[in-house]
């Protein structure tokens, strides 16, 4: 990553924290960063960081949006200088559309949409992005870089696509801390102690993540590899994969989140 970029991050709650200590951990130059939140709490992570803390957004190269929906509004008319400088516009606030941050920033500003996911904040996320029609090549080739930092990246071609991203990877955290959560509830109500279930559920779920994908294959094909007919684990998914079963569901769920994220980029 260049050392004269310059990057400005509106919102220092958590993804935001995250994507700075990867920049950091990749050797960015901590005065490179400055941070502008109101929120004294992060101004003190600031501090611990070495990044500095300003009020008002000045110009840069890249602009990091990564307030609360809520606040977006208030805060856009705010990024002028950054604007007449010419920077991109790097946002991560959930179900606000490339038009809709456009608009608020005024004079056709290169802007970015990023859905990066919970995992970021350990490196292990991953981002899908999308970009106007403003964003040079080198602007899109640095967004994606930046947001290398915290996990792997996908571009979209279209904009449309960004509510099935949410439904899938956003929210998809939300889906598989549930499995542990109902893993856990399984073992303990088969005799398991509740230690040791959660010890069994969580190495499971992170075991067969990272096997599934260092392994390059099919997840169906994984499947069918560690089911032996009518035994143990066929038994179970019998259960699993009957009519309505998990398959069904999770159409389901992902469906409504896709469609609830339709509805609030509208909102």
């Amino acid at each position: 990553m260049s050392a004269k970029v310059s990057i400005v991050v509106v919102g220092f709650g958590n993804m935001g924290q995250a994507l700075v200590r990867g920049w950091l951990a990749r050797g960015r130059a901590a005065n490179s960063i400055r941070i502008v939140d109101p929120a004294a709490a992060t101004h003190a992570v600031a501090r611990e960081l070495g990044v500095v803390v300003e009020q008002e957004v000045a110009a840069a190269d890249v602009v990091l949006l990564a307030v609360k929906p809520n606040h977006l509004a208030d805060v856009l008319p705010r990024c002028s200088a950054a604007v007449h400088a010419g920077a991109v516009f790097l946002s991560i606030v959930a179900g606000k559309t490339l038009a809709e941050i456009g608009k608020g920033l005024g004079a056709d500003p290169a802007v970015v949409r990023a859905m990066p996911n919970t995992p970021a904040a350990i490196g292990q996320g991953i981002t899908a992005l999308v970009a106007n029609a403003a964003v040079s090549g080198a602007q899109r080739a640095l967004c994606g870089e930046l947001l290398a930092a915290v996990g792997s990246v996908a571009w979209l071609d279209e904009e449309r696509h960004m509510d099935a991203v949410t439904a899938v990877s956003g929210s998809g955290p939300a889906y598989v801390f549930l499995m542990i959560e109902c893993l856990e509830q399984a073992a303990v109500e088969l005799g398991l102690g509740a230690a040791l279930a959660k010890q069994l559920a969580l190495a499971t779920v992170a075991g067969s993540g990272a096997y599934a994908a260092n392994s390059g294959e099919p997840a169906a094909e994984l499947r069918r590899r560690v089911t032996s007919p009518k035994g143990t684990t066929q038994a179970a998914l019998d259960v699993l994969m009957a009519e309505r079963g998990l398959r069904d569901l999770l159409v389901r769920a992902t469906r409504a989140a896709a469609e609830r994220s339709r509805e609030l980029a509208k909102a």
